[in-house]
């Protein structure tokens, strides 16, 4: 069989080496971005014994540091104008449920403010964040309680 080397016959054969190549140095580049990708206020919660709820996909997070520096999501604002930011978000939303996370060591005192700065915003539902505690369980918690 005589091979044609001027034919109009096109090549089925794919060349995925640059393909190999393209994917290889994005997995580096993911790789040594994903550290610095962290985002949120560190905050240390407190534990306690509660059911998880259901996530939603659009949350409103009010936050408060170690150093009593008032967040909504992750942008800082003062305790002063945290009411007016918050009615001015929540206009637009339809609705008025906003999650607060507060740093374990921040006093009841400023726990207290940053509470009623939100209600007094307008949010109708208020629920607290914390973290399971890690060595228990939810009926072991609550049998304790009792």
């Amino acid at each position: 069989m005589a091979i044609e080397t001027g034919s109009d016959r096109l090549m089925s054969d794919i060349n995925v080496t640059p393909f190999v190549d393209v994917m290889l140095a994005l997995l580096i580049v993911f790789m040594i971005a994903a550290p610095m990708m962290v985002q949120g206020v560190d905050v240390s919660l407190p534990q306690a014994v509660a059911e998880p709820l259901p996530a939603e996909t659009d949350q409103l997070i009010i936050s408060v540091d170690k150093e009593d520096q008032v967040y909504i999501n992750e942008v800082q604002v003062s305790l002063d104008s945290l009411r007016e930011k918050l009615i001015n978000i929540l206009e637009n939303r339809t609705d008025r449920q906003v999650y607060f996370r507060a740093d374990q060591t921040i006093s009841y005192g400023m726990a207290i403010r940053v509470m009623s700065e939100i209600k007094s915003a307008g949010v109708e539902r208020l629920g607290m964040v914390t973290e399971p505690f890690k060595d228990q369980t939810p009926e072991e918690g609550l049998k304790t309680a009792s």
